[in-house]
């Protein structure tokens, strides 16, 4: 048995995380070791249960080596430990970091200058936007944005630094091989040619509360900072920063209205001390004594969204007006007339729009149905509502 895949059995045996790796390595020198170890020097190791020793001792009835192996070489991806160049140094420097990584694509040490942009799956228009704005920002100035490829601002961090053909890794909470969630595939498949997809878990390992919290360590450990654009109180980006801190790396959160509970965590996270950021200065200017940093954001350098050669997006522009006018050939009914009048620039769920308009549910929908025909409001996810620009 190789060392690779001594490591391999190890990460697909249950009972076996980077913390009892790492007291089996100690007592018995490396991960080849451990599987010609007697059942009497397992359960000797202080830590060391007898199921988890019983477990080591007949992996071969539990763990199909050659079969994980051929998945790996299937889905095109490879595996590094701890001790190969590729592994991210700045999680190499966390308490019990993970012995092993399945990568689909490639770490390269300019990802050493990384910072997570992480936030909640249910978002704003106002989230997705600020998150993409800030990853595409970054990722022009050479930082690489690494976020969980979750729906909401994790898939908006990703997309926003693949605008700027930056560098972008996501950190997945299941194996490697399982596209979760599955609208993301495509985008996983260029993050992997532009950056990596990597993973702790073995192949077709599925995601679980316990797996996401393990990924979210992983975001917050191989990163710089972490900025947090959206997240209400329970949100799981509230782990990553919490985890960010105690590893001593900056923290970075993005402020929002103080009646959105989308926003409540993000506000939260700055009163406890993160720094408000509401520009990427706010965040490169803690980074200056890297290399790649200073030059990245020097005064000379042209804006990133307002520099027309690049092949990016328009800036995003955040003061959004307040009232419109209706085309004259548009004809609305009474009832739309009622809504539309109700309906804002900034989204507002459908409960809001029943309340200031005192008109039945039915009646509303009806409305908001016509009006979404006749382009004047648009429907956003979580039953949100904004007027058309």
């Amino acid at each position: 048995m190789t060392s690779l895949e001594a490591h391999i059995v190890l990460n697909m045996i249950d009972g076996v995380g980077p913390a009892t790796y790492a007291k089996l390595c100690a007592s018995l020198g490396d991960a080849v070791n451990i599987f010609s170890a007697t059942e009497s020097q397992l359960s000797n190791i202080t830590g060391i249960t007898a199921e988890t020793a019983s477990a080591i001792l007949n992996w071969e009835k539990t763990v199909d080596l050659n079969a994980e192996i051929r998945r790996i070489q299937n889905t095109g991806c490879h595996v590094i430990l701890k001790e190969d160049e590729e592994y991210p140094k700045l999680l190499k420097q966390i308490y019990n970091p993970p012995f092993l990584l399945y990568v689909r694509g490639q770490i390269l040490p300019q990802d050493h200058n990384s910072i997570a942009i992480v936030g909640s799956r249910l978002t704003t228009l106002y989230g997705i936007e600020t998150a993409q704005k800030f990853a595409q920002q970054l990722a022009y100035a050479g930082i690489t944005v690494v976020s969980g490829g979750a729906r909401g601002i994790d898939t908006a961090a990703h997309k926003g630094a693949l605008n700027s053909k930056g560098r972008t890794i996501s950190v997945l909470g299941n194996g490697i091989n399982v596209v979760y969630p599955a609208e993301n595939v495509k985008l996983f498949e260029e993050i992997s040619q532009n950056g990596a997809v990597i993973s702790q878990f073995p192949m077709s390992y599925s995601g679980n509360r316990n797996t996401y919290s393990i990924r979210n360590r992983i975001v917050a450990g191989m990163t710089l900072g972490t900025l947090v654009v959206e997240a209400n109180q329970t949100s799981g980006a509230l782990i990553t920063a919490g985890l960010a801190a105690e590893m001593n790396r900056q923290v970075f959160a993005i402020p929002g209205r103080i009646d959105s509970p989308r926003s409540s965590g993000c506000n939260r996270l700055i009163k406890e001390g993160a720094k408000l950021c509401d520009d990427i200065q706010d965040i490169l200017s803690e980074f200056e004594y890297l290399a790649g940093f200073h030059s990245a954001h020097a005064p000379q350098q042209p804006s990133p969204l307002r520099d027309e050669k690049l092949p990016v997006q328009d800036e995003i522009p955040f003061t959004l007006p307040t009232t419109a006018t209706v085309p004259l050939n548009i004809k609305l009914t009474p009832q739309e007339t009622t809504v539309l009048d109700a309906v804002t620039f900034e989204e507002q769920h459908i409960d809001v729009l029943i309340q200031k308009t005192s008109l039945p549910t039915h009646v509303v929908l009806s409305a908001l149905c016509g009006l979404e025909l006749k382009k004047q409001v648009q429907q956003l996810p979580g039953k949100l509502y904004r007027r058309r620009k």
